[in-house]
């Protein structure tokens, strides 16, 4: 780890990293692979003493579990599976938004009678007394799967680690079920499988993860806190709406109880009547109908850039953790 820099890992290719960068863009946050993309290292534009490492999304994982890196781009599935007792070496600061995907059981359509984790530790069971083995469940997420079962009562299988295609390894005599990720699940119907009525073990999308065992001196503090922050006010700026009207009729306990029925938080009120409003994006039209019905002649709803506060949720989280 280089001294007195904030070490960001980020995807080194594909999708992952395209929508990593979109991610730090959004905030006003440019990452910058220094000779081009042969480079390993790089630079966030606009934050001073900040490192960007490009690395495969399992290698960030683990470098945040060892604290060779501050903070990551990486799936929840991997933290989950790979680091073990995850919440004392990793912080899950925010979900970004992209590389959803579903850690699901999934076993053959033909089970009709199979539906739920407790059919299936009935049908493992009674496998095991009939043939004298364990059912086999090929998966790559050994651990998760380890966990899932035990939760749900299920006993009587064994692991297939696998290697390559999983939901493959049913048809090819290889497992009877699986656990495995999917999107849409187009690949596992193609597969003649079907997920289980609660076999959805974890829905895992990309997330912003810090790790708690790195050497965090006061350097790398304050950049975490200011790319925090910009972050922070992107995403608020993008999930609420600004509402303004003109309503000088309507009460001071009126509108509280307006704001608080729309989930909105009021931004400011002008001695003339003028209000402003924050409110989530999906309940702006019903706030603007509702200031309408109080005196409002027009409701203007806007979105802006960033919205900065005093308080600093996704800092306020890390640091905590980080005492």
């Amino acid at each position: 780890m280089s001294d007195s820099k904030l070490i960001v890992a980020v995807p080194s290719k594909g999708r992952l990293q395209e929508n990593a960068n979109a991610f730090f863009a959004r905030a006003g946050l440019d990452v910058v692979q220094g000779r081009g993309a042969r480079d390993y290292r790089g630079v966030l534009k606009g934050v001073d003493n900040v490192e960007i490492a490009f690395l495969s999304a399992s290698d960030i994982t683990a470098h945040l579990a060892q604290g060779s890196v501050h903070m990551g781009v990486t799936g929840e599935d991997l933290v989950r599976e790979t680091i073990p007792d995850a919440a004392s070496k990793v912080e899950l600061l925010t979900p970004l938004g992209f590389g959803h995907a579903n850690v699901v059981v999934a076993t053959p359509q033909a089970w009709i009678d199979v539906r739920n984790m407790a059919d299936l530790a009935d049908v493992a069971a009674a496998y095991r007394t009939k043939r004298g083995q364990r059912m086999r469940v090929a998966t790559k997420y050994i651990n998760l799967t380890r966990r899932y079962f035990a939760d749900n009562g299920v006993a009587d299988y064994r692991i297939v680690e696998s290697l390559g295609a999983t939901e493959g390894a049913p048809a090819a005599g290889q497992a009877e079920l699986i656990v495995d990720i999917t999107t849409t699940g187009a690949t596992l119907k193609a597969n003649a499988l079907k997920v289980l009525d609660d076999g959805v073990m974890l829905r895992s999308e990309a997330n912003l993860v810090a790790s708690t065992t790195a050497t965090w001196d006061e350097t790398a503090r304050e950049a975490a806190r200011l790319i925090l922050a910009r972050i922070a006010a992107e995403e608020e700026a993008r999930t609420t709406r600004e509402v303004r009207a003109f309503v000088p009729e309507l009460s001071e306990s009126k509108l509280k109880k307006g704001a608080a029925k729309f989930s909105a938080r009021l931004r400011g009120r002008g001695q003339d009547g003028h209000v402003m409003l924050a409110c989530p994006k999906a309940d702006a039209p019903d706030l603007a109908e509702w200031l309408i019905k109080h005196g409002a002649e027009t409701v203007t709803v806007g979105q802006v850039d960033y919205v900065f506060t005093a308080k600093n949720p996704l800092w306020e989280k890390l640091a905590k953790r980080l005492g």
